[in-house]
This record gives C-alpha cells, structure tokens and sequence, in this order.
C-alpha cells in the first residue's frame, strides 16, 4: 500500500491531450486517470493515412461483434499459430479467395454467421477482394445487410473457391459477401479485411438457408463439426503496434493447445454459442443474484467482442464488488464505465491490488458445474500510447443492454473448444495464458448444484401471458361480430364489392424478426 499511497491523482479533461498533464495539487490513495483515447497503431511501415472526412473516434471498448480428429484432410499442427491480432483488434486468418488467389486478413467472429469480405476500397484497409480479377467468382444476385452491436455493413452475396493457407490445403466453395458499404465497421488501426461468422446457420443473413463458411468446410473437406480457438494476448497491451499469436483449429482439438482436462458445458440454443451461467464471484464471494440474471436475456461465447459484457445490473454488481474488495480505496467512476485510464509509474503494476473474478457454468451432468477463474491480468488491460513515465490500464468488463457475453477478456485465458457435433462448449488452460511464467487463469471443478435452480435460462411465464392473451383476442372477436350485427341491423344497404388491387400486399411473412448480437 505504501506504493499506491504516493501515486497522484489526477484528471485530464477530454480536450487535453495525453501530454499536457495537469498535476493535481494534494496526494491521493489511488492512481492517476486519464480520458481513453487510444491512437490508432502504426500501419505496416508508415503511419495510417486518415481517410476523407473528421476522423473516427477511437472506441473505449474495442470491438463488439455480436452473430474432433478426423482422418486426413486437416492438419491440426499446421494450424497451432495461424492467428494474429490482440484482443482490442481482434484475432484474424489468413484466407486465401478467387482464382488466381488474393490473400486477405479475417477476423474470426463466433458471434455471427456471415463470411464477408470488403469489395471496395476503404480508407481503414490496405486490400479488398476484386471479384473481377476473379475467374471462379459467381454472384448470386442478391444483397445482405448485417449489422453488429457495433457497426454494420452491405454487401452483394456471391460464391468463390477459398483456401486456408495453415492446415487446409485444398480449395473450398463457399458462400461470400463483398462488403460495397459499411458505418463503422472497419475501423482506424484494424489489420484485417473481413470477418468470418463461425457462428450457427440460424444467424445467417438473409436467412438461414446461405450456407455458412464452416457448415461448407465440415460438408467439403472431410473434417468433424467442431472447431476450437486458442488467443494469445493475456497481460499484453491492447491495441499495441504489434500483433499476438494464436490458433484456430477447425475440425477438431489439437493437444498441444491446452494443458489439463478439458471442462464441457451444454449449448442451450443452436444459434450463438448459447451457454448456462450460474453464478458469478468477486474475489470468492457469490454476488448473491438470482441466476437468471446472469443469461439475461442470453450469455454467449463470442471471439469478435473484446470485452466481458455483462446485463446491467450484474455490471453494477461486480463493479461494486471489484471496488469493494480491491485495494483501492477510491477510484474514479470514469475508469468503470470506460472513459478513462487509469495510470500507475512505470516501477509497480496494479494487479496486486484487485480480485479475481469466477463464473461457474453448469456441467454436462446437470447436477454439477465448473468454475473458469481469470486473474487481474486478464481485467485489467494495460494501454498502449499513453505516457512514457507511467503505465495506463483499462477496465476490461463492460454493461450490456441484452446479453452477457464471454469475450476476448475470458477468452484469452483459455482454450475454447466449440463443439457443435455434441453441442456443448468446452474450456481448458492454456499454456499460453501465463505472465512471466505464472497462469492468469484458473479451472477447477466440479461443484455441486444442489443450492441453484436446476434451469438458470430465463423463459416466458407462459401460463399467465396466454390466459390474458386468449381472453382478449376473444373479447375483440365478439366485439367485432357484434358492431358488425348492429351496422348490419341499422344502416341497410348494399355492399359493393370492389375488385381486389393486386398491388396491395398484406403478407404477415413480411415482418421478419431478427436477433442480432
């Protein structure tokens, strides 16, 4: 505490820039702020050229993209590092697309369907593919709009050959989207020009029927429908000019990936990653919530957010606990709701003071759950570009309006293996999440269930919905025939029956709900 006891407070308003500190003239217990303004990384050998029109804001929460061994095609071993990236970027493939090959960067995305790829120049990307460079490009003569929690784009859908480079040798058919226009999806300092959706079918756009990009790999290159991520990018800076390692093995698990057991819970629903949360500690201590909160209105695996998102009110819950039990007696509210870093001296690092968090998930045998552990290293996310005398870090959980959803800040920790052939997610250690030679997160198991509702998934009180429902549709029934009788008794006359226009359509059809992340 003597360390942190000597750190200065100090609060830089949003207009001042990073190095025109104003120094705070009282000592303070806790660290230095600073608003989040994160500069975009070097591009490759120069610095980005901004695009026309006001620059884009940087985000404080980084991206938010929110839709088994068999024999012989695949080569798991020649996956191990096939990805590079950071959490703040996120992790992409190299793919190769179109007859003759043009290589792009893909963003791997577990939480939407869609396999899209620019069409078009963009000021934030240094390729695109041109379809008419292509000779084995076929357009499918129709267009698709997607959209994220952040950003969205359009595109033509159409058909190509792709081939990924490490472990899959062969050239595939699949289904692709050239992106023509998009707000805010690529973004300054990305290094990839795509995003593949390796999500279920049932997310695809426009509708479930476009095969997705794995559905195509399992059906063409004689691999099983699973496929597991390894990211490589725990304690390190976010955002940084450089980029981590990575793994994305399709068609099965490759063992020098993880070490111990790997731990399996159910997908509750085949369209994200789907999954049951139970309960969630701070430090070892229950937040006491009732476990529905916790899947409200679904929790999700999904590699193309960055944070760990969580329903507003378990936010404000861990938030309060964090602060709770860390060791820091206050701390600016900007830094928990992400508009502000918080910075330390070069000579100590933070982790020390705050807690670990635990969320428990419910095992293949119901009665039972398992606990994925990440450590401060994994939450609290050191910053690049702020000052050469201090290190600044950021608060790696963020509220969300419909979701909780495991991100890049959990995932990092761990080697996630989705398997879809027996629907269920599994997690193990990885080798890879460790700082100077000690792990980051932590798995352990199993407990009892005995003390948690036996289904945390929220589902519709339907018995009281549909009573009030039929009675209603009822009473408008009968009120309806009898305005009708009572027009009918007092106002004879007769009905002319006019042709129907063909141009009107009332097709209920028509009103497609989508969910999107």
């Amino acid at each position: 505490m003597g360390a942190l006891a000597g750190a200065l407070l100090l609060l830089l308003p949003p207009l001042l820039a990073p190095g025109l500190l104003r120094v705070a003239t009282a000592l303070a217990p806790g660290p230095f702020t600073l608003p989040l303004r994160v500069a975009a990384a070097a591009g490759r050998g120069s610095a980005p050229t901004p695009g026309p029109g006001p620059p884009a804001e940087p985000r404080a929460d980084g991206l938010a993209f929110a839709l088994e061994p068999s024999g012989g095609a695949a080569n798991f071993l020649a996956m191990v590092d096939n990805l590079q990236g950071d959490s703040g970027r996120g992790y992409y493939l190299e793919v190769l697309i179109g007859t003759p090959p043009q290589t792009l960067q893909i963003l791997v995305d577990t939480g939407s369907s869609n396999f899209a790829v620019a069409g078009a120049p963009h000021a934030y990307i240094d390729s695109y593919f041109d379809t008419e460079r292509s000779s084995t490009y076929r357009p499918k003569g129709f267009d698709v709009t997607v959209k994220y929690t952040q950003g969205s784009w359009t595109g033509a859908v159409g058909e190509d050959v792709v081939t990924i480079r490490k472990g899959l040798n062969s050239s595939f058919l699949v289904n692709v989207a050239t992106i023509l226009e998009s707000e805010n999806f690529f973004l300054p300092g990305i290094k990839w020009n795509g995003i593949l959706g390796l999500a279920y079918a049932a997310l695809a756009k426009p509708s479930s029927s476009l095969q997705t990009f794995f559905d195509s790999l399992v059906a063409q290159a004689d691999i099983a429908d699973v496929f597991s991520m390894q990211m490589c990018g725990a304690g390190l800076p976010v955002a940084g000019s450089g980029t981590n390692g990575g793994s994305l093995v399709l068609g099965g698990v490759e063992p020098s990936l993880y070490k111990g057991d790997i731990w399996y819970t159910p997908i509750k629903e085949e369209w994200y990653y789907q999954i049951e949360i139970l309960k969630l500690e701070i430090g070892g201590q229950s937040l006491n919530l009732d476990c529905r909160e916790y899947n409200a209105d679904k929790a999700i695996v999904d590699s193309g957010t960055t944070l760990l998102r969580l329903p507003q009110k378990v936010f404000g819950a861990v938030v309060e606990a964090v602060a709770r039990t860390s060791l820091i007696p206050e701390f600016s509210a900007g830094f928990w709701t992400g508009s502000q870093l918080a910075c330390w001296t070069n000579s100590e690092t933070p982790w020390s003071y705050f807690p670990k968090i635990s969320i428990y998930l419910r095992d293949e045998n119901s009665s039972r759950s398992f606990r994925i552990t990440i450590l401060p290293q994994l939450y609290i996310q050191p910053m690049m570009g702020a000052g050469l005398n201090y290190e600044c870090y950021r608060f790696g959980i963020s509220p969300s309006t419909n979701a909780l959803v495991i991100g890049a800040t959990v995932m990092e920790g761990f080697y996630v293996v989705f398997d879809r052939a027996r629907k269920r997610v599994g997690f193990a250690a990885s080798p890879c999440a460790e700082i100077a030679g000690a792990p980051v997160s932590e798995i352990s198991g199993p407990f009892s269930t005995d003390d948690i509702a036996s289904n945390c998934v929220p589902t519709l009180p339907l018995n009281e919905p549909i009573l009030w429902i039929v009675s209603y549709t009822l009473m408008s029934v009968c009120g309806v025939v009898l305005l009708v009788l009572i027009v009918l008794l007092l106002v004879p006359f007769r009905c002319r029956h006019l042709p129907r226009d063909p141009e009107v359509v009332s097709d209920e059809s028509s009103l497609v709900r989508h969910r999107w992340k």
